[in-house]
């Protein structure tokens, strides 16, 4: 097959990985930067440039999108598949998952554990919605945030408007979500490709942070998911539209919840730690759809 991984990055990790690990099964694959492709649209056609050249006979895309280029990532993901070429990432299930307000609406709404969780839309009305989130601490993040960037822990009421209010200053858009005490730092990154946990793990934050993120100084080993926790994952990622994705969840007195979808996974954690082959298991599910 003639595969092409939208990267910005083709010496990532993750990137390298999904190149590997298709040469491996004999495909041809390349990678190419979704930010310089150049879309034209008419009426029963459309095409795709990249460096002035038309992007032709592509069987598969592998899209690789960061939150920084999640719009323009998704116009290039329905260029493609306006041309009838399979991907493994779909333009409104990124759109949905990316958003963290809008995929705990949709998650929420069909009975998914998650926790409580405030959109402020008017800064007039902060004192107010502080008082429905007690007892504190309460969890603090930037709507479009990433790997731990822009999740901020309030200890108390007052503190928590004072962060609000410096970020409504600067025009960002936050949540306010329960600290789930019981968790102790701790949160659980299943990675779900074709409707099957290929890869658990849990990851354990550094002391003096609650932030569990590998990037943020986190460690990780691997685990074993429960049925409940299996089920959440899997149904979670149905929801939501996606076949490829990492589910992070909470260990509550309830039951898992879900912290967040992330659309587009980075490999290097859950490889590392599980030392399960995700890129070989994402390229076999890519054969599989092809040929039915």
């Amino acid at each position: 097959m003639n595969i092409v991984i939208l990267s910005r990055n083709a010496a990532l990790y993750s990137t390298q990985s999904l190149v590997n690990a298709a040469r491996v099964r004999n495909h041809y694959v390349r990678v190419i930067d979704h930010m310089s492709c150049d879309l034209v649209i008419e009426s029963g056609k459309s095409n795709i440039y990249f460096n002035n050249q038309p992007i032709n006979n592509v069987d598969v895309i592998i899209p690789r999108i960061g939150s920084t280029a999640t719009s323009y990532g998704a116009a290039v993901i329905r260029q493609f598949e306006s041309q009838g070429v399979f991907s493994t990432l779909h333009a409104e299930p990124l759109l949905k998952a990316r958003d963290k307000l809008s995929c705990l609406q949709i998650l929420g709404s069909h009975g998914i554990g998650v926790p409580k969780t405030i959109y402020v839309s008017n800064p007039l009305t902060i004192p107010f919605l502080l008082e429905q989130m007690e007892p504190y601490p309460v969890v603090i993040k930037l709507v479009t945030g990433t790997q731990g960037m822009g999740v901020i822990l309030a200890e108390n009421k007052t503190n928590a408007e004072s962060i609000l209010e410096a970020f409504y200053a600067t025009k960002e858009k936050v949540i306010l979500q329960k600290f789930v005490k019981e968790a102790q730092g701790a949160d659980i990154r299943a990675f779900v490709v074709n409707g099957k946990v290929v890869g658990s793990m849990k990851r354990q934050a550094r002391p003096g942070d609650f932030r569990s993120n590998l990037h943020r100084g986190g460690t990780a080993e691997i685990i074993t998911l429960s049925k409940a926790e299996e089920k959440v994952a899997l149904d979670s990622v149905e929801i939501l539209g996606l076949k490829i994705a990492g589910v992070d969840m909470l260990k509550t007195h309830q039951g898992p919840v879900v912290l967040e979808v992330n659309a587009s996974p980075g490999l290097e954690g859950i490889e590392g730690t599980t030392g399960v082959d995700i890129s070989a298991e994402i390229i076999k599910f890519v054969e599989s759809s092809r040929n039915q």
